[in-house]
């Protein structure tokens, strides 16, 4: 159970710390932002084991950075494929 609440808190981080390293703005939800940063966190986690970095002595400095660029391709990628005209409607 602690293990999905720290997934869903690492996923929430990382979203919205990929947010605002994304220029322009990014009109998507939170739930959306949360959902790409916790997609980008595992897909760092598997290119950092695909490259022999996933354990290492220490802060896995590594491995945080790649799940961070993880998140960030995601979050454009999510922003890019989100409709903007609902997101216009929601505001209303």
């Amino acid at each position: 159970m602690f293990q999905a609440i720290w997934i869903v808190i690492v996923g929430a981080v990382l979203g919205c710390i990929a947010k605002l390293l994304l220029p322009g703005k990014q009109s998507i939800p939170i739930w959306l932002t949360v959902l790409c940063g916790m997609i980008g966190a595992l897909l760092g986690n598997f290119l950092a084991s695909a490259i022999g970095v996933r354990h290492t002595h220490g802060i896995d400095w590594i491995r945080h950075f790649l799940q961070l660029v993880g998140a960030v391709v995601v979050v454009a990628a999510g922003s890019s494929f989100y409709p903007q005209d609902r997101a216009k409607r929601s505001k209303r």
